[in-house]
C-alpha cells in the first residue's frame, strides 16, 4: 500500500484533495466514452498521472502561470474552470476558449492563469522564464511552473529554458512528468542519464525525483520547493515516476507496452490508492466516497448538457482575420505628432535613429524590457544599445545567453504579466534557431485565445557587407508567410525612428528588420521628438509616368540612385516601409500611374516577396497594365562572402535590364 504522510493537512483538507483528484478521472473516463460515441475527435488521456497536475496546481496560488501539456486536465479542473465551458472546448465549439480554433488543451486562459500549449511541448518551458522573470521584476513572491514528459527532455528548448533560468535566477519550477514512454518509444531509447532529475547539477540548480501517483507526496514537495524558489530566487527541476494507463492518444494503442507494466502501476493507481488511504484511516466512509461520485456524476453530465445547448459555428471571415491581431489602442497624441514630425529635426544616421527610438521607447515605457547577446555593457554586436544598461540598469537591458529558441519564449512569458520586451537578434540569420517560437507562439497566440504577444524582435539583416551565408540573408519572407506577425523594414532615418517606436507600442509580435549595410551609410533628417510612423502604410518616394519600382530596404536607395543616373526615365518609387500587412491601397494607386511595373527586393527570386505582390498586382490591378510585372531580385543562391560575387548575387545590378526589359513593351 502506498505510504501518506498527511503534512499537518486537516481531514477537510485530504477531503478536498480527494474531490480534487477523483474528478479528472471522472470526467476522462466520461471523455472516452464520449470519443468512442464520435462525439469528440480526439483525446490524450491522463488516466494514471492525475496526482502530478492535481497536486501540483493544489500547491501553488491561484495567480501564479502553469504551463501544462496534453495530460494535466487536473490543472484546469483544479483552478475550477467551468466544466460546461471545458466541454465546449473539446467539442469544438465557439463558446469554448478558443472559439473552436484549438483541439483539447491547446488553449489558454489569463483568467485562470494557465498558458495554452503548442504542440511541439518543449517552447511552453521558455514561457514559464519569462513569467518568472516578470514575477522577479515586480518584486512578487510567486513561482512559475513548467510541465514536461520525459520525451520533451530530449528538445533543445528544455537545455535552454533551464539554462536561462539558473543564469538568471528564475523562481522556476520545472516538472517532469516520467511515464517511461514518449508516444511509443521507452525511455532507455531517449537518455542515458540514470535519472532525468540529474540533469539539474549540469545547470548548477536544485532537483528531487518523488513518487508522482502520491498525491500528498507531490503537493508536499511543490510546496516545499515553492518556497525555495522564493526564497532563493532559483529555479528547481521535480522529476515525478508515473505511468500512463492510456495510449499517447487513444488511437495509438497501448500494444508496445509490455503487460506486466500495466499490472505493476495497476497496483499505483493514484486515486484508488488515495481512496483506500482515507478509508482506512476512518476520514471518509465507503458511503461518503460513493455520494461524492454519484454527485461528480450527476454534476458532469448536467455541464455536458450545458455545453450540448452550444449553437453550431457559423464561419464570420471577418472576424476570423479580425482575431490575427490585438486591437491597437490608438494615442491620438501620438496619431497628431505623427502627421507632422518635423519639429526639432536634425540629421541622424540611421542606426542612430534606430539607438533614439529605442532609448525614448525605454524612457516612455518603464515595462520595456531588452534582451540579446551581448547588448549590455558590450552594446551589441552594432553598438545600438551602447550605454543603455548604465542608464536603466541589467533588470531592463539583459545579456543573454546564446539560445535564441528561449529567449523569444521568455519574451512572450513577459508579455502574459503586462511587459514589453524588445529582443536583438544579433543577426537576423539566427533566427532559424528561434523559428518555432515565432512562428508557432508569438503570431498563433492571439488568435488561438486572445493571448497577445507585445513583442519586437529586432533583425539586423542584408547583404553588401561581404559577411557571406549566415549574417547576410534576406529572410523575411519567411515571416510575411506568417498570419499574426508584422514585418517592418524601414529605408530612411525618419522611418526607422518612427516604425520601431510603433512597432513596440503595438501590442503584435513584429519582426523589425534593419539593413545593416545602411546603418552607417544612410543618413537623414529624424525629428527629435518621440513620434510613431504607422504600421501598414507604404511611402511614395517620386513622382513618375514610365516605370513604377515596388521596393524597401536597400531596394529603396539602389532604386533613387537609378533615377538620378538615369534621369530620362522617369520612375514612380514606393517605398513599401510595412511587408505585413501590405498596403495595397498604395500599391494600386503606383500600378495606376505608369502601368508598367518592377517589384525590387534583395531576398532571391523564389519565394520572395516579389511573387505575392506580382500576383496581387495580375489579379486585381490587371486592366491597369501595360506589361508585364517584372521582378528583381538576388540569384537563387546562398549569398556568398567574396565582394565580387556578392555584387553579382545582389538584385541591385539586375535592375538596369529589368527596366530596360519594362520600357521595351
Amino acid at each position: 500500500m502506498m505510504l501518506y504522510e498527511r503534512a499537518g493537512l486537516s481531514d477537510d483538507e485530504l477531503i478536498t484533495i480527494y474531490r480534487g483528484l477523483l474528478l479528472p478521472r471522472m470526467i476522462e473516463e466520461k471523455m472516452l466514452l464520449l470519443l468512442r460515441q464520435g462525439k469528440i475527435s480526439k483525446w490524450f488521456s491522463g488516466i494514471g498521472q492525475e496526482a502530478i497536475a492535481v497536486g501540483c496546481t493544489y500547491a501553488l496560488q491561484d495567480d501564479e502561470w502553469i504551463m501544462p501539456l496534453h495530460r494535466n486536465l487536473g490543472v484546469f479542473t483544479t483552478r475550477k474552470m467551468p466544466l460546461h465551458k471545458l466541454f465546449m472546448q473539446w467539442q469544438g465549439n465557439k463558446e469554448g476558449y478558443s472559439k473552436g480554433r484549438e483541439r483539447s488543451f491547446h488553449f489558454g486562459t489569463k483568467e485562470h492563469h494557465i498558458c495554452g500549449m503548442i504542440s511541439h511541448l518543449g517552447p511552453q518551458l521558455a514561457i514559464a522564464d519569462g513569467v518568472a522573470l516578470a514575477y522577479k521584476l515586480k518584486k512578487q513572491n510567486k513561482v512559475s511552473l513548467s510541465f514536461s514528459g520525459d520525451g520533451g527532455t530530449s528538445e533543445g528548448d528544455f537545455h535552454e529554458a533551464l539554462n536561462v533560468a539558473a543564469v538568471w535566477d528564475l523562481p522556476v519550477i520545472f516538472v517532469i512528468e516520467n511515464n517511461g514512454y514518449g508516444l511509443s518509444t521507452p525511455v532507455n531509447e531517449q537518455y542515458r542519464c540514470e535519472n532525468l532529475v540529474d540533469k539539474a547539477k549540469g545547470y548548477g540548480i536544485e532537483g528531487v525525483q518523488i513518487d508522482g501517483n502520491n498525491i500528498l507526496s507531490v503537493i508536499d514537495t511543490i510546496k516545499g520547493v515553492r518556497q525555495y524558489c522564493i526564497e532563493n530566487k532559483k529555479p528547481y527541476l521535480v522529476e515525478c515516476m508515473t505511468f500512463r494507463m492510456r495510449g499517447h492518444e487513444e488511437a495509438s494503442g497501448v500494444k508496445y507496452v509490455p503487460k506486466e507494466l500495466f499490472t505493476k502501476w495497476e497496483e499505483k493507481d493514484p486515486v484508488k490508492n488515495y481512496e483506500n488511504f482515507l478509508a482506512a484511516s476512518g476520514i471518509l466512509q465507503i458511503k461518503d466516497i460513493e455520494e461524492i461520485k454519484s454527485a461528480y456524476k450527476n454534476h458532469i453530465e448536467s455541464e455536458l448538457a450545458v455545453a450540448a445547448q452550444a449553437s453550431e459555428i457559423k464561419p464570420d471571415t471577418d472576424e476570423e482575420l479580425k482575431d490575427v491581431y490585438a486591437p491597437l489602442i490608438v494615442n491620438r497624441e501620438l496619431s497628431k505628432q505623427s502627421r507632422f514630425p518635423a519639429r526639432g529635426s536634425r540629421e541622424l544616421r540611421f542606426i542612430d535613429a534606430i539607438k533614439e527610438g529605442l532609448h525614448q521607447s525605454m524612457q516612455k515605457h518603464s515595462n520595456l524590457i531588452l534582451m540579446g547577446q551581448d547588448i549590455a555593457e558590450y552594446g551589441g554586436a552594432f553598438k545600438i544599445t551602447e550605454g543603455f544598461v548604465t542608464e536603466f540598469g541589467k533588470e531592463r537591458v539583459r545579456n543573454t545567453p546564446l539560445c535564441e529558441s528561449a529567449i523569444v519564449g521568455s519574451a512572450l512569458g513577459l508579455s502574459l504579466e503586462g511587459f514589453k520586451s524588445m529582443m536583438e537578434m544579433q543577426f537576423a540569420d539566427f533566427v532559424t534557431v528561434g523559428f518555432n517560437q515565432v512562428i508557432n507562439n508569438l503570431a498563433k497566440i492571439y488568435y488561438r485565445w486572445g493571448q497577445n504577444a507585445d513583442v519586437v524582435i529586432r533583425m539586423p539583416t542584408g547583404a553588401g557587407v561581404g559577411a557571406g551565408p549566415f549574417h547576410s540573408q534576406s529572410n523575411e519572407a519567411w515571416f510575411v508567410h506568417t498570419p499574426g506577425l508584422k514585418v517592418i523594414y524601414p529605408s530612411t532615418p525618419e522611418d526607422a525612428k518612427g516604425l520601431l517606436i510603433a512597432a513596440i507600442n503595438d501590442p503584435n509580435p513584429v519582426m523589425f528588420f534593419e539593413h545593416k549595410a545602411l546603418y552607417r551609410s544612410v543618413s537623414g533628417n529624424v525629428p527629435e521628438e518621440y513620434y510613431e510612423t504607422e504600421i501598414g502604410k507604404a511611402k511614395k518616394l517620386q513622382d513618375g509616368e514610365d516605370i513604377s519600382i515596388i521596393t524597401y530596404g536597400a531596394g529603396v536607395h539602389w532604386s533613387l540612385s537609378y533615377a538620378k543616373n538615369n534621369p530620362h526615365i522617369s520612375l514612380n518609387i514606393l517605398d513599401l516601409r510595412t511587408l505585413l500587412p501590405l498596403d495595397y491601397t498604395a500599391i494600386k494607386e503606383t500600378v495606376s500611374r505608369t502601368g508598367k511595373v518592377i517589384v525590387l527586393h534583395e531576398d532571391t527570386l523564389t519565394g520572395g516577396i516579389g511573387g505575392e505582390i506580382s500576383a496581387w498586382i495580375a489579379e486585381h490591378c490587371f486592366q491597369l497594365l501595360d506589361a508585364p510585372v517584372i521582378r528583381c531580385a538576388s540569384l537563387d543562391t546562398p549569398i556568398p562572402f567574396n565582394l565580387k560575387l556578392e555584387e553579382n548575387f545582389l538584385a541591385k545590378g539586375k535592375l538596369d535590364n529589368a527596366v530596360k526589359r519594362l520600357m521595351s513593351f
